[in-house]
């Protein structure tokens, strides 16, 4: 049985992580969380109410010195603390899952991944929406390859507002960069590049976007970038001002394209009639994936069994930690983009600043 314990009990880990924990153990995963450490009284004792059973502290330091059989941590704090964070879980022998984005700097995920590897011990990213049936459903029509090779993918996330924080500390704290790091696209650039890495079967190499805010806050409230991979061509548009809340994704090879609305998947499939002339075969499916419910537990009952393969077999620094990296430096320049007037803006290969070993082909 793996023991953790998780740090910071904001929205996600409330309604989101420890139920996934609990439901994970109940189904057989050899998981459970034994500890909680939050420094918001009121968050603390929120904890303690709903589960009684944890041991509780206000200080995660004094958690990770007090608690002796532990085997990871949840970090699921802001991100501004991730990168520390970890680094401590690290230090004390500890795998570390931790929550999107891995660090707010390209130069704090490097440090994450390196000091893991020296560790021998598993950092894991929290990409859910790999998870989310709808998305596995998309892999499987590629796998099959009906739609042929990739070459164009565009990914919409909309949003009527940012998603607000605990009552008890900062609600909009998403909206403030000391804590958040960034704005829209430090909150859901992840998911969105992390998607497109899969369906374009590597890493980018180059971004131009252009980011802008309509509120008072010290963060971009949206994000529009495009992507160049090796094989194709990426468009997305990130927002909190939309009037509703919804994902669009395409994928487009050159036999056919999937499109997904939330629950909703349309493959497309190329055919030639006998005078050549090119129709579509169209196939609809509604597969409920749950996108309003903001806590996505039953995505999350799937990412851990996942982080519990990696710790099973070893794998420190996978392919799911890469491309977490990889989706820090591309928010990373894509703000450095915004700011020089949408310049289009190289990247590099896969951890150019950490060691051989943990680098990955494209692919």
């Amino acid at each position: 049985m793996l023991k953790g314990a998780v740090i910071g009990y904001g929205f996600i880990a409330e309604h989101g992580h420890l139920p996934a924990y609990a439901a994970s153990r109940a189904a057989g995963l050899p998981i459970e969380i034994v500890a909680v450490a939050d420094s918001c009284a009121p968050r603390l004792a929120k904890a303690k109410t709903a589960y009684p059973h944890l041991r509780a502290y206000d200080d995660y330091r004094r958690m990770l010195d007090a608690e002796r059989e532990l085997d990871f941590v949840d970090i699921s704090t802001p991100p501004s603390e991730h990168a520390a964070l970890a680094h401590t879980a690290l230090d004390h022998g500890l795998h570390v899952f931790c929550e999107k984005p891995m660090a707010t700097t390209a130069k704090d995920a490097v440090s994450m991944l390196d000091h893991a590897r020296r560790a021998r011990r598993v950092l894991f990213p929290s990409h859910n929406y790999k998870h989310a049936p709808v998305v596995r459903a998309v892999r499987r029509v590629l796998d099959e390859g009906s739609i042929g090779k990739v070459k164009l993918v565009t990914l919409q996330t909309f949003r009527n507002t940012h998603a607000k924080g605990v009552a008890e500390w900062r609600p909009d704290w998403r909206r403030e960069r000391r804590y958040s790091g960034g704005g829209i696209a430090m909150d859901h650039g992840s998911h969105t590049f992390y998607l497109a890495f899969d369906w374009l079967g590597g890493f980018p190499t180059s971004i131009t976007a252009k980011a802008s805010t309509l509120g008072a806050f010290d963060t971009e409230d949206d994000l529009s970038c495009t992507i160049t991979f090796p094989r194709g061509i990426v468009n997305a548009h990130l927002t909190w001002n939309a009037g509703v809340r919804k994902v669009i994704y395409t994928i487009h090879g050159d036999q056919g394209a999937i499109r997904v609305e939330d629950d909703d998947v349309e493959v497309s499939v190329a055919k030639k009639d006998a005078d050549g002339r090119t129709t579509w075969d169209f196939q609809r499916e509604r597969i409920p994936s749950n996108w309003m419910d903001a806590s996505h537990v039953e995505w999350f009952r799937s990412v851990f069994a996942r982080f519990v393969d990696a710790i099973d077999r070893r794998e420190y620094v996978g392919r799911d930690a890469i491309e977490s990296f990889k989706c820090v430096e591309l928010i990373e320049t894509a703000y450095e983009s915004a700011r020089q007037g949408s310049r289009e803006l190289p990247l590099h290969e896969p951890l150019r600043q950490g060691t051989r070993e943990l680098a990955l082909p494209a692919g």
